[in-house]
């Protein structure tokens, strides 16, 4: 090799050791001067939230087998990765469990990688400056400080401590209406004085990240208390409108931007023991994170696409919530519905909340249902149906085979009950009520569950259960009276083609029913078992005579003759199948116990009751009506001086 081949080759040699050194200390010194370039805006919510993504999408997406680890730490590195992706996608479905691991994932990345400290914290949100916290930054703060004591009880707390679930009047409004203001917040937030460590900062900070990320936005922290339900995009301006009202003046216009207005997106209401309250301190922001979270709420167990064909859904989430979402155009904006029902506290004494005469009412309900009568629960939506038959169900022997049909789980019962035989079927695309049914039929089952006769086919679903299917149904419906309840189930089976005649579909009904449970919510959201209705079918009496025989003269066998036609005319055009009576009503704060039960239900009771129930509910009946044979009045209601409710035909 000449001389000149090896200094060139030295001259290479050393180009490419000086580009590898060059290269290495850029990498060295890249951190240290992203340091020095810090400043504030770094620490902001938007900044930190884009980080947080981006992390995450790098842990999730990384080659582990690129990396060059040992079995081992490739083995924990591919666990905690997939425990990292289950989690991510559970958190979206109302998991508690996913939410707690991806917030303090989130935490750590911000104090350990992201270096947030107690000196820039306040860059994202002005702990430091309370004139500068917005309405929302202090209701987060308040509920973090609430939940560290009360756990999920953390809002239902606040709400009673302050009295925010009073009728209020707001902005010069001339009717009250149940809502929470931005001045109330602001007052509690002053009045409580929160001092918050390091730790509890960027725990706010770090839930406001994960609510926008992966949570369900203003919303995500309320949804999970302990509350009746959540509903946002009901209320408000929908941004399709604004088109429409341009033409009416600028001034209307101008009101909307500066969102004196309230917009689609700035309506978040909570349903709260019976009353619906509107948040007035909160919102989504803009319409396309209302959108967001009504195209993310309802995704559990892959129930369907949200479409403009298909413009609503209904399922439930993976903590038993109903929600119901519906879209543009079936809906003039976009909406959602969670409802939510606290297994805990649905017990027969809870519902009462000991007002005078429970006891006895709630004694009389548990002999309903030990006694298998069939019974329907009735009223408005949000009155209690199904709080009230979670309870009932409580009191069914251990025994019989429970067996529940729902349009969406709702009623979760075997989560109460896990060691009691029961089993709940839904409706799906391709499985019809019916067709669950049927499968019942075959399941052994003792008593039939029907969630909510809402629909025709429902209706039928319910009397065929209860005619064959079981020892004895419950079913909850949204009837006002008793007849209105009788006439809407005739009319469903009428409806679907399983009769043609009203008298018979009627006659199949009251013969059916036995019990009604009337449940009324006031206007101030209290809840009370109004009536408990008896269904007494009318029987058949042969009226016909054959006196005209005895008469001498054709004009009296005329008269006998016209006689007996009327009694046919009347039974053909004017026919009562039954008659009704309450044997429990709500008077003026108080429950008193009316009518005495129909001798042949009291039978038929006692003959589904062990011994001691039977001897139980004889005493019950001694106690309220005296000798069972005796048709009259309540001693309940002999001792108030009240009259008691008669029958009504």
């Amino acid at each position: 090799m000449s001389l000149s081949n090896i200094i060139l080759t030295i001259i290479v040699l050393l180009l490419f050791l000086y580009v590898v050194y060059y290269s290495i200390k850029k990498r060295k010194e890249a951190p240290v001067e992203e340091e020095v370039n810090v400043d504030d805006k770094t620490y902001t919510l938007e900044l930190m939230t884009q980080f947080v993504k981006r992390r995450l999408d790098e842990i999730t997406k990384i080659n582990l087998y690129d990396i060059g680890l040992s079995e081992e730490e490739l083995k924990r590195r591919k666990n905690k990765k997939y425990e990292l992706k289950k989690a991510l996608k559970g958190c979206t479905y109302g998991d508690v469990n996913d939410k707690k691991y991806v917030k303090e994932l989130i935490y750590d990345l911000l104090a350990q990688e992201y270096g947030v400290n107690e000196m820039n914290i306040s860059s994202a949100i002005p702990f430091d400056a309370p004139s500068l916290l917005t309405a929302q930054d202090k209701f987060d703060i308040l509920i973090y400080v609430y939940k560290q004591e009360f756990g999920y009880e953390a809002l239902t707390e606040l709400i009673k401590k302050y009295n925010l679930a009073e009728l209020k009047y707001v902005d010069g409004e001339t009717k009250p209406s149940y809502v929470i203001t931005e001045d109330e917040i602001n007052e509690i937030y002053e009045t409580e004085n929160i001092a918050l460590s390091f730790q509890g900062k960027l725990s706010v900070v770090v839930q406001r990240i994960y609510q926008h990320y992966k949570g369900y936005s203003s919303i995500d922290e309320v949804r999970d208390m302990n509350i009746d339900g959540v509903s946002g995009g009901v209320s408000g301006l929908p941004e399709s409108f604004l088109s429409q009202i341009a033409q009416t003046g600028g001034d209307y216009i101008e009101q909307v931007a500066e969102q004196k207005v309230p917009r689609a997106c700035d309506s978040i209401w909570i349903f709260f023991q019976g009353k619906s309250i509107r948040l007035a301190f909160l919102s989504f922001g803009t319409e396309a994170e209302l959108k967001r979270v009504c195209q993310n709420i309802y995704k559990y167990n892959n129930p369907g696409q949200l479409s403009d064909t298909n413009g609503y859904k209904i399922n439930e989430m993976k903590d038993g919530s109903r929600v119901v979402v519906v879209r543009p155009s079936m809906a003039e904006t976009w909406a959602f519905f969670v409802r939510k029902f606290d297994v805990k506290r649905s017990t027969l004494e809870q519902w009462f909340k000991g007002e005078p005469g429970s006891d006895e009412s709630i004694e009389l309900l548990k002999y309903l249902v030990k006694g298998a009568r069939i019974t329907s629960i009735t009223g408005e939506q949000g009155c209690g149906k199904t709080t009230m038959l979670m309870g009932m169900i409580e009191n069914i022997y251990e025994t019989m085979n429970i067996r529940v049909q729902e349009t969406a789980f709702e009623l979760h019962l075997r989560r109460i009950y896990p060691t009691r035989n029961i089993l709940t079927l839904r409706e799906t695309e391709t499985i019809s009520g019916q067709e669950g049914l049927d499968v019942q039929k075959k399941t052994d089952g003792s008593v039939n569950i029907i969630g909510e006769v809402a629909t025709d086919p429902v209706a039928a679903w319910m009397i065929q259960a209860a005619q064959v299917a079981s020892k004895f149904t419950l079913f909850t419906h949204h009837a006002k009276t008793f007849p209105n309840l009788v006439t809407a189930l005739r009319n469903s089976m009428l409806r679907i083609g399983q009769f043609n005649n009203e008298q018979t579909a009627e006659e199949q009904v009251v013969q059916v029913l036995n019990f009604d449970i009337h449940l009324t919510k006031d206007f101030r959201g209290k809840r009370y078992v109004e009536r408990i209705t008896e269904c007494i079918p009318v029987e058949e009496k042969n009226e016909y005579t054959f006196d005209h025989r005895n008469e001498k003269t054709l004009e009296g066998k005329f008269d006998k003759f016209f006689d007996n036609a009327t009694h046919y005319f009347t039974k053909t055009t004017d026919k009562k199948l039954y008659i009704y009576r309450n044997i429990l009503e709500y008077v003026d704060g108080e429950y008193i116990i009316t009518n005495p039960i129909t001798e042949q239900n009291i039978k038929e009771m006692r003959l589904n009751m062990d011994e001691t129930d039977a001897e139980n509910f004889d005493r019950f009946i001694e106690r309220h009506w005296g000798n069972r044979q005796t048709v009259g009045v309540a001693q309940g209601t002999q001792k108030k001086g009240r009259r008691p409710s008669n029958t009504i035909e």
